[in-house]
């Protein structure tokens, strides 16, 4: 979740009139068929929540399912039965974005960095994480980032694998030195998040998109999740609903697709127990739910 009050709205429209929601289902599907990029994955099953142990065998079971609409699987956290996430993503030909969850305790700090590292050094990792979302959550400062940042750079300096940190669009530009460290910008960009009205969505996503990649003068730069929820209470102008999801998730494709943007969707499948940090919307940014079955 990356939700600020200062807004910067672009004005866009893209034209669905006289469409209905089985005629959007139908654009859904064939959008989804067509592949994407990325999604990020999501683990939990009904019941589960980050702490609890994962099984090889939900993690492989959600993969295939996943498999055949992306190139590309992003991972969260290294501990906990999540670093099977990316061998298992490998062994079935798709490229890994995995992330060490960083949060306020020094010792599952640690076992996250170290976890990444091994991961880096078996070959299972195409790019590494640093962290989500940190500075935003005011979970560690940002020497305390950067002490992290360029550890794991030191630790992997012989392997080819970029490393950078993933946060909102704006942490890039107001935090220099951070965006110096990292190899490439992570950026997460959720017009939702910030009131945004559903016709001004995809403008307003493109302008998060291009201000990381000014912060970044030159470095690449991933749109690492952005989606909008089915379901839920709406924030200002951002309303959560089917029709509105499906319109996002179709115009960003399109977007990916049409200026070879790299971008992971959030999410793959609804989790519940992402209600208590994001409210009842948290737990509706799956293309799947929470029985694995299709949304759309």
């Amino acid at each position: 979740m990356s939700r600020r009050e200062e807004k910067y709205f672009a004005l866009a429209s893209i034209d669905y009139q006289g469409k209905s929601l089985k005629d959007l289902k139908v654009m859904f599907r064939k959008t989804l068929k067509s592949g994407m990029h990325g999604l990020c994955s999501s683990p939990y099953v009904e019941g589960q929540k980050p702490g609890d142990l994962l099984s090889e065998d939900q993690i492989r079971r959600r993969l295939e399912i996943m498999k055949p609409y992306t190139s590309w699987i992003r991972s969260f956290s290294c501990t906990d039965g999540n670093e099977m996430i990316p061998k298992i993503a490998k062994e079935m030909g798709v490229k890994t974005l995995v992330g060490a969850w960083l949060g306020d305790d020094p010792e599952i700090n640690e076992k996250e960095l170290e976890g990444l590292i091994d991961l880096c050094h078996k070959g299972l990792v195409d790019i590494a994480a640093v962290g989500n979302e940190v500075m935003y959550r005011g979970d560690l400062t940002e020497d305390e980032l950067l002490d992290k940042l360029y550890y794991v750079k030191g630790s992997i300096k012989n392997l080819d694998v970029p490393v950078g940190y993933v946060d909102a669009y704006y942490e890039f530009e107001e935090r220099p030195a951070v965006t110096e460290a990292c190899d490439v910008i992570l950026a997460n960009c959720y017009p939702f998040w910030e009131g945004c009205d559903l016709d001004y969505s995809l403008l307003y996503m493109k302008d998060m998109y291009n201000k990381a990649k000014r912060a970044g003068k030159g470095k690449r730069v991933i749109i690492t999740e952005t989606g909008w929820p089915s379901e839920g209470t709406n924030l200002q102008g951002a309303f959560p609903s089917e029709e509105n999801a499906i319109k996002y998730f179709i115009n960003a494709q399109k977007w990916s697709q049409e200026e070879d943007i790299e971008m992971f969707y959030f999410s793959s499948f609804d989790e519940s127990w992402k209600v208590g940090a994001e409210g009842d919307v948290g737990a509706y940014w799956g293309i799947w739910d929470t029985n694995e079955q299709p949304k759309y």
